[in-house]
């Protein structure tokens, strides 16, 4: 034991290769802000998830901040946004991310990756961390690479009914058909539990915050359901008809109706906290998104108005004609409080100016690029107006049943079998 103990030692004491190994961290700080400044502002968030030591660097040390300025001085220069010297440097790089997200939504300038994503029509997308989440409508959700529109997994629900909605997170899928709810770890394991019917009778919607599901019904219900558990710990009555959309946070759900209301409600304690209506237009709301940052409501109707509610007066804010008919989907990246995302039956995917509801720009898919592969690139034209659009085929611009907004880009379902990711110059 003794001559073994020696001999490690010796080992460990012998330089590799005849010199010292070294690594990144033995360059010093000075040395790793020099590398760090000429990177990318989006590659830079990307470094601070690899260890402490660099996000440190990156976030807090005061040489990073002046060495980037320095070095990107067109950054500071064709940025609208004002930071104060003293600010950090993580909020520096997320006000400049939300910015050059917002200046690329506006521009007008989209390319447009399209494949075959099912061999049946789907009509809900997800997309979060890089990765796109396709399904509704049949009995399988699959996983997408956002980058590369590469299959990277799927989750099938043989002799069940259709899927109704989903969602997903870094640990799990959750989807759920009218009378069951289907979790799949990202590991393998699944777990299936069915609605009590007394309870939930037809299920139209879901949302979850971890551990709770909040399944909108025809009856005007919303049951939070423990998803581990699999008891129903609360029942809301949120309006007289079917709930059609939800949103939550951790602490509200916000539930639409056929009637062109709003409830507001509190999800520990279930307590009904306001009814938000329309000014003029009582038609049924089929999509919403809620935005804790600015504490703002979206709702899209039937009838192609997209309204905005500030839920801490209660109060309209703004409500447009945004589209001819029914806005399906609506979505923004969560950190953004500029730009809103829309889509609907017209085929139209529309960028709107979140605290004023503008439309600042109008996209359509034109003709394919390259139509031998895999993934087909086309690329995307700007509409001027309601007149251009109806002059455009129906069949070159498939209805927009859902959408989700990324750093740059939105990926959109068509009730088709394929899918499209329209990436923002």
């Amino acid at each position: 034991m003794e001559a073994s103990s020696s001999w490690h030692r010796s080992v460990a004491l012998r330089p590799a290769s005849g010199r010292n190994r070294s690594s990144i961290h033995s360059l010093g700080t000075d040395l790793i802000c020099a590398i760090f400044a000429r990177l990318d502002h989006l590659e830079l968030v990307r470094c601070s998830v690899v260890c402490k030591s660099w996000n440190n660097v990156i976030y807090q040390s005061s040489l990073m901040r002046d060495l980037y300025y320095k070095k990107n001085p067109h950054i500071r220069s064709s940025s609208n946004i004002s930071i104060p010297p003293e600010t950090s440097m993580k909020i520096y790089l997320k006000e400049l991310a939300m910015e050059q997200h917002r200046l690329a939504l506006t521009s007008g300038s989209a390319e447009v990756h399209e494949w075959t994503g099912h061999p049946v029509r789907v009509n809900m997308c997800r997309m979060k961390r890089g990765v796109i989440l396709t399904g509704v409508g049949d009995k399988v959700l699959r996983l997408w690479s956002a980058e590369s529109c590469k299959y990277l997994d799927e989750y099938s629900l043989p002799a069940m009914n259709p899927l109704v909605d989903c969602d997903f997170d870094e640990n799990k899928i959750v989807g759920m058909t009218s009378a069951q709810l289907c979790i799949w770890r990202r590991s393998g394991q699944r777990s299936i539990f069915q609605f009590h019917e007394a309870i939930v009778r037809h299920g139209l919607c879901m949302r979850y915050t971890d551990p709770e599901a909040v399944i909108g019904c025809d009856d005007g219900r919303a049951c939070i359901f423990d998803m581990y558990s699999r008891s129903c710990s609360r029942i809301i009555r949120m309006h007289s008809g079917p709930v059609t959309c939800l949103a939550t946070d951790d602490q509200l759900i916000l539930g639409g109706s056929t009637f062109g209301s709003v409830t507001v409600a509190d999800l520990s304690s279930g307590e009904r906290l306001g009814v938000l209506k329309s000014s003029f237009s009582p038609t049924g709301m089929k999509s919403m998104c809620f935005n804790p940052h600015s504490f703002l409501l979206f709702a899209g109707s039937t009838a192609g108005y997209a309204h905005c509610w500030d839920l801490r007066t209660l109060r309209p804010l703004w409500e447009v004609r945004a589209s001819p008919n029914v806005i399906y989907a609506m979505h923004h990246l969560s950190n953004d409080t500029s730009t809103l995302a829309i889509g609907g039956l017209d085929g139209v995917l529309r960028i709107l100016n979140q605290s004023t509801g503008e439309i600042v720009s109008s996209l359509v898919v034109n003709a394919s690029l390259e139509n031998n592969k895999e993934v087909v690139e086309k690329k995307a034209s700007v509409l001027s107006g309601v007149p251009v659009v109806e002059s455009i085929p129906r069949y070159l611009r498939p209805p927009i049943t859902c959408l989700a907004v990324g750093m740059k880009k939105v990926v959109t379902t068509h009730n088709e079998k394929f899918v499209r990711i329209w990436r923002f110059q």
